[in-house]
């Protein structure tokens, strides 16, 4: 095997290094779902970062040189997501969300969901209170979807519940990363456990949805994220379930639900063959996404 201060002696530019990088990735068949789908765009995100070249502005510095230091760290980092394939959002600690940077690492999930797109819109034309809504965000990990309605919502009032207390202490960077500590506050919850008395215009949750079967033979880059936000029993559904059956709880009148199930979709709506089920259709891709109103929730799922 060539070593990493032999090769660090052959390539010298960002450009040099992001050809390299393309290469070994191609090579190695790693996994893209974590915020790029192709080796080209994984090369140049790591390259960048590991040269301090915000994302967009590699033109002008393709053919710079890097220091001896740059050469290795790059190397390194090329290496990690390979052998160990990391993805690539932890080994920057860093991912965009409805246009937005946040900070990642494993103690949460990388965000993928397609309900940025619902967010950047403003949850029309299900969200009634526009001007400054309650809002909770229901298995919240980092923080990522209710820190974006906070954002996009200037007014907004928004609780990020999780049971994990490691998450929290993600999304506790996150709040303050965006100077939200006035609107955003974290709730470490067991679902609505903690939750008494609260009532919401709108309850937006992308909780574990993955099925035993699937969790079971996932590419090895979601090993390395946290497993109880991923896995939710046999058919992917334990925990969609009991948001289902309490939800209705807590919203407002005019509340709606929008939580996330993914694959488990299919799933879901064999578990229920009497509900309509309202399904998101996303322009900028996605699938898995419903939406209920706190007067479908109380019709169709009793409460537990």
């Amino acid at each position: 095997m060539v070593s990493s201060d032999s090769i660090a002696q052959q390539l010298t530019t960002i450009r040099d290094y992001i050809r390299w990088a393309t290469s070994c990735f191609n090579k190695a068949d790693i996994y893209f779902g974590h915020g790029t789908d192709n080796a080209m765009d994984e090369a140049l995100r790591l390259v960048l970062f590991s040269a301090g070249i915000p994302l967009g502005s590699q033109t002008d510095f393709l053919d710079a040189k890097l220091s001896q230091q740059e050469r290795l760290a790059v190397l390194d980092l090329i290496a990690q997501r390979i052998e160990r394939r990391m993805p690539l959002p932890y080994l920057t600690g860093e991912a965009w969300f409805a246009g937005l940077a946040f900070k990642v690492d494993n103690r949460v999930l990388i965000p993928r969901s397609p309900i940025a797109e619902l967010i950047q819109r403003g949850f029309e034309p299900w969200l009634a209170c526009q001007s400054g809504p309650n809002i909770l965000d229901l298995c919240t990990g980092g923080g990522c979807i209710g820190i974006a309605c906070a954002h996009y919502f200037e007014q907004a009032s928004v609780d990020l519940a999780d049971l994990s207390a490691l998450a929290l202490e993600v999304a506790t960077e996150n709040i303050t990363r965006h100077e939200l500590n006035h609107r955003v506050r974290t709730v470490q919850s067991d679902l609505f456990s903690s939750l008494a008395g609260r009532q919401y215009q709108l309850i937006v949750s992308n909780p574990p949805y993955v099925d035993s079967e699937d969790l079971a033979t996932m590419p090895a880059e979601y090993q390395h994220e946290p497993a109880m936000a991923l896995g939710s029993g046999d058919d992917g559904l334990d925990i969609t379930r009991r948001i289902l059956n309490q939800a209705a709880n807590y919203l407002a009148e005019e509340g709606v639900l929008v939580a996330e199930v993914g694959n488990s979709g299919v799933a879901l709506e064999q578990a229920y063959p009497e509900v309509p089920f309202t399904w998101v259709e996303f322009e900028r891709g996605g699938h898995g996404v419903f939406v209920f109103t706190k007067a479908e929730l109380q019709q169709y799922f009793p409460d537990e």
